[in-house]
């Protein structure tokens, strides 16, 4: 558990949180505490998130969902208010490592050991699908590991069978990859099939140490899914067949959760766990864990509130001089690896008293013109709003996003004024792009000849000469987790604009760094971007203009 940094909320609804545990792509998850003293984790999604009305129907849905799910090897939901301004979830909090974070510690788990967790997570499945939902992340960070057994957490994208309605964004797949099942991150329809083919792969991690599928890009990685067959290492025997067997890329040919259950511990999970199921290092973790837990001071000094929205009028409530601006999507890394718009300038956060950072954000919660979104104000010093959508990347970072990525682009010669990125008129003599591609736009990304889904992509296109910024792309994965890249250009002609390509500054470690050419070429209304990245799977796209 991480201290509590300034600008961090420190409460959420009734629970006053005392630590962060990690954060993802939807938002952050806290060690929160009630006034009885119950110790909780409460997700709080980044507030960016709250102001997009699609997340906000998704995310009453999937807590809906949630609060169906019960079990002896589920984490129960305990409070949530999707309604919030900031929405937030409580489940109830588990004194034990990941899976995860065990195996990395500690190594492959025993044989028994793999045998006792697949079982009990192989019940929990059976018994999530009866409610007709499908949990779609299984994975090693998503399971406990308690003296009770294993515990299956986060339904955050759990999906009613039934529904058919996507709320995603289009082209985005839902899940983490190396444990997505092949159907899952080719877009088809997923079922509770998908879920025992994650098992399987969770069930290679704990046994192995490694997970089955081992792509050094997130392109390769994901074609191995789909395309190759596991790595299964020294698994032997009824415990490799079984696996095996859950990673078939058929659904069909993948046993129900309940076989798998059965072939597992013929007798049931409960009696395998009644015996001592854990090695013995990890019973002395999860023992000092519950001790520390124990022994958790919940005074802990001043803190500056809970992150709230306070209503306000959208229009003229806040001076421009205030610094108001849109609460609205992550902003862009700059160059110099500062958060929002190139160019401005650093304006350090107020603090209180105590030194801890204070302030206020302001939002208007009705729809805006047309009925599109949330309209917003908001007062945020603009490095508290870099620390508040910092983690949106978190666990997200699994599955390599697609970035802005910097390089020459105009060709010199054409006779034409224009302006460069800062507005300042460019000289005579130079190229200039044409007004055609300038803008923002947006659309579906595909690699490796348009099998595999990487997501989003957003390109902000502007004027610039040739070796100046053209503009940046920001591409959101299928789990959420964000890449930029810098387009500087290189060369205009009659039918395309060529950019080089390179990943910006700040981007996490899953992002590609490697400058490469791409090219912008119009088709009717719209605009394909092509890239030449081969270690990407080289990227396509057709955007339409949204701005």
């Amino acid at each position: 558990m991480q201290p509590l940094e300034a600008g961090e909320p420190a409460e959420a609804g009734p629970y006053r949180l005392l630590g962060r545990l990690g954060a993802g792509g939807m938002g952050r998850v806290y060690l929160g505490r009630s006034a009885g003293g119950r110790t909780v984790a409460v997700k709080i999604v980044h507030p960016h998130l709250a102001l997009d009305e699609r997340f906000r129907a998704r995310f009453r849905r999937e807590v809906a969902a949630a609060r169906r799910v019960g079990g002896a090897w589920t984490a129960p939901v305990l409070d949530a208010d999707p309604d919030a301004p900031v929405p937030w979830v409580a489940t109830a909090y588990v004194a034990g490592p990941s899976l995860t974070a065990a195996v990395t510690d500690g190594g492959p788990l025993p044989a028994h050991t793999v045998r006792a967790l697949g079982a009990g997570l192989a019940e929990a499945l059976a018994a999530v699908h009866e409610l007709g939902l499908v949990h779609r992340d299984v994975k090693p960070s998503n399971v406990l590991l308690t003296l009770d057994g294993p515990l299956l957490i986060d339904f955050g994208i759990a999906r009613a069978l039934a529904d058919t309605a996507s709320l995603t964004s289009t082209g985005v797949s839902v899940g983490s990859p190396g444990y997505m099942a092949p159907e899952q991150i080719l877009g088809k329809g997923v079922t509770g099939a998908a879920d025992v083919f994650s098992l399987g792969a969770v069930l290679a991690f704990a046994a192995t140490g490694e997970p089955p599928f081992r792509g050094g890009t997130s392109a390769a990685l994901l074609y191995q899914v789909v395309h190759e067959e596991p790595e299964l290492g020294p698994l032997d025997g009824p415990l490799r067949e079984l696996t095996a067997a859950c990673l078939a890329k058929d659904p069909a040919s993948r046993p129900a959760p309940a076989e798998a259950g059965r072939r597992l511990a013929p007798e049931g999970p409960a009696r395998l766990i009644a015996a001592g199921w854990l090695p013995g290092p990890l019973v002395e973790q999860v023992s000092r864990s519950a001790v520390r837990l124990l022994n958790l001071d919940t005074d802990t000094g001043p803190r500056s509130g809970p992150v709230a929205f306070t209503r306000s009028s959208v229009e003229g409530a806040v001076p421009a001089a205030s610094g108001a601006g849109v609460f609205g999507p992550a902003p862009v890394r700059g160059p110099s690896g500062t958060e929002g718009a190139p160019g401005a300038a650093a304006v350090p956060p107020p603090r209180d008293a105590t030194g801890r950072v204070s302030f206020r954000v302001a939002a208007d919660s009705g729809p805006a013109r047309g009925g599109r979104g949330r309209r917003v104000s908001c007062t945020v010093a603009p490095a508290v709003a870099g620390a508040l959508v910092a983690g949106s990347v978190g666990a997200g970072a699994l599955l390599r996003p697609w970035s802005d990525r910097s390089g020459p682009d105009s060709e010199a010669g054409a006779e034409q004024s224009g302006h460069t990125a800062t507005g300042s008129p460019t000289p005579s003599g130079t190229g200039t792009v044409p007004a055609r591609y300038l803008g923002t736009w947006e659309g579906p990304a595909t690699a490796l000849d348009g099998t595999l889904p990487l997501g989003t992509f957003r390109l902000t296109v502007h004027q610039a000469r040739t070796g100046e910024e053209l503009g940046r792309l920001r591409g959101t994965d299928q789990i959420g987790a964000v890449c930029t890249d810098v387009l500087t250009l290189k060369k205009v002609t009659k039918t395309q604009v060529l950019a080089i390509s390179t990943g910006a500054e700040g981007n996490h470690s899953g992002c590609n760094p490697s400058p490469h050419q791409v090219e912008l070429t119009p088709v009717g209304d719209d605009l394909r971007y092509t890239s030449d990245s081969s270690a990407e799977g080289n990227p396509v796209s057709r955007m339409a203009r949204v701005r």
